[in-house]
C-alpha cells in the first residue's frame, strides 16, 4: 500500500469519527434539553441535586452565559446568523486540521449546532446545570456549552504546549 492511500485512510477515519461527534454531541444536548424541560414542567419548579448543583430552567435568549440578553427580534436574528456561520468557519477548520484538531473542533460544533437548533426551534437556548457553592452560583449551562467549553479548553491546550516546533 503506499503513503498516500494510508494517509487517505487515516483522514477518512477521522473524518467520519469528527462526524459521529457532531451527530453524538448534538443528540445527547437535544436529549437532556428535552428531558429537563419535560421533568421542569412536571414539577413547576427547580430540582435540588446536592448542595452544589440544582437543575433550573432558565431560557437564554443572549448569546454564551446569557450575556447580551434582549427581546429585540432583529438583532436576536442577526446574532443566530453571525453563530450559524461562525460554525461554517469551524467546519472549515475541522476540515483542515489534524487528527485530534478535528475531534476538538467536532466537539465545539456539536454544541454549537445544539444551541443554534433551540435559538431556531425556541428563539432561546434552555440552560438548566446550575453549578453553586453557598451563594455564588456560576452562570447557568446546559451540555452543549459543557462540549463547547471543552472543545475551546483543549484545543488552546493543545496550541499552547503540543505544538510543533518550528
Amino acid at each position: 500500500m503506499s503513503k498516500m492511500f494510508e494517509n487517505k485512510i487515516k483522514v477518512k477515519k477521522f473524518d467520519i469519527l469528527s462526524f459521529i461527534i457532531i451527530i453524538l454531541a448534538f443528540c445527547l444536548d437535544r436529549l437532556s434539553k428535552t428531558y429537563v424541560i419535560s421533568l421542569i414542567e412536571k414539577n413547576q419548579s427547580e430540582l435540588f441535586i446536592n448542595d452544589y448543583l440544582n437543575i433550573t430552567l432558565n431560557w437564554n435568549r443572549g448569546i454564551a452565559f446569557g450575556l447580551l440578553s434582549f427581546n429585540a427580534t432583529t438583532i436576536y436574528h442577526l446574532i443566530s446568523i453571525l453563530i450559524l456561520t461562525i460554525i461554517i468557519y469551524l467546519i472549515y477548520l475541522m476540515v483542515k486540521s489534524d487528527s485530534l484538531g478535528k475531534i476538538l473542533f467536532a466537539l465545539i460544533i456539536g454544541g454549537a449546532a445544539g444551541n443554534l437548533f433551540d435559538r431556531f426551534t425556541y428563539f432561546a437556548v434552555p440552560d438548566f446545570i446550575d453549578f453553586h457553592i453557598n451563594s455564588f452560583h456560576w452562570f447557568t449551562f446546559n451540555v452543549a456549552d459543557i462540549f463547547i467549553s471543552l472543545g475551546i479548553f483543549f484545543i488552546i491546550i493543545k496550541e499552547f504546549f503540543f505544538k510543533p516546533n518550528l
